[in-house]
């Protein structure tokens, strides 16, 4: 009995994030990051591995990060805006070895990643 109460919890859960997903996918066209108008520039960008469960089940879509940056260019914390549960962390990964410009004070911006099935 347990066991299909939680078979269904989960089925109702990527039922969710699969509706999610397809509400965000319309315009999904591949997995590049974009920064916001911050204007600190970014030195390095490491692009986020598209999830082999979110790739399974043919789920697409944009993720929007809030990024704060430190003084000295590090990501010092992470804020999820939107986006499917299913590709949040390999954007929240990705996004935290970023490297920006140094300068004079903490900075906040909104990075977006678009995730899409033909990558």
């Amino acid at each position: 009995m347990k066991s299909t109460i939680s078979a269904l919890k989960l089925a109702a859960f990527l039922s969710l994030a699969i509706a999610v997903a397809v509400a965000l996918s319309a315009t999904a066209q591949e997995t590049t990051p974009t920064a916001g108008a911050s204007g600190r520039k970014v030195r390095s960008k490491v692009a986020p591995a598209y999830p082999a469960l979110a790739r399974q089940m043919n789920v697409a879509g944009k993720v929007k990060i809030e990024v704060t940056i430190s003084p000295d260019g590090h990501v010092a914390n992470t804020r999820t805006v939107g986006g499917s549960p299913l590709l949040i962390g390999a954007a929240t990964d990705a996004v935290k070895k970023w490297r920006y410009e140094p300068s004079v004070k903490e900075s906040t911006e909104i990075v977006e990643f678009d995730f899409s099935d033909k990558n």
